[in-house]
């Protein structure tokens, strides 16, 4: 046995690891990989081709993609999400355009926000909400929470 093995591994360390759940996973890492530029890193399939896990990086975020299977449901067959998967990426605006073009609903085109970052918002066609995020100033903590409830008129 390796004693060296570390207990996270470098991909999933400081990071709460989204498993996205869908009807027809194959498609959803064919429709990341034209959208959002995904890697697919490996994938579980069983004997009808179902996916039972999968892998995917988008930039340098590790995303599991499964078709939902109980006690699991896809947004669609739940009537909606209630999560957004942020993520990280090089150029926001470049992500966006390709998303729109691959398919994707725009539900916020790209801004700068309040906390240092230009930020879109889409609902990819299997219902999920991702915003994706490119950092364009380092704003400290307290500093976001001064502008955040400036701009919503309250004390915090």
């Amino acid at each position: 046995m390796n004693t060296d093995t570390r207990r996270i591994p470098d991909r999933y360390g400081y990071a709460a690891i989204a498993h996205v759940m869908v009807d027809g996973a194959d498609a959803a890492i064919s429709f990341y990989a034209r959208a959002f530029g995904a890697q697919e890193l490996f994938r579980i399939a069983g004997p009808d081709g179902s996916i039972m896990h999968a892998e995917i990086s988008i930039g340098g975020s590790v995303i599991m993609v499964g078709d939902a299977e109980a006690p699991f449901q896809s947004p669609a067959r739940a009537g909606g999400t209630t999560v957004a998967l942020h993520v990280f990426v090089e150029d926001v605006d470049v992500l966006y355009a390709r998303a729109l073009d691959a398919g994707a609903e725009s539900l916020q085109a790209p801004a700068d926000m309040f906390y240092g970052a230009r930020q879109v918002m889409i609902r990819d066609p299997f219902g999920h909400v991702w915003a994706f995020l490119t950092q364009r100033e380092d704003v400290p903590p307290e500093e976001i929470a001064r502008r955040g409830n400036e701009l919503l008129g309250s004390a915090g």
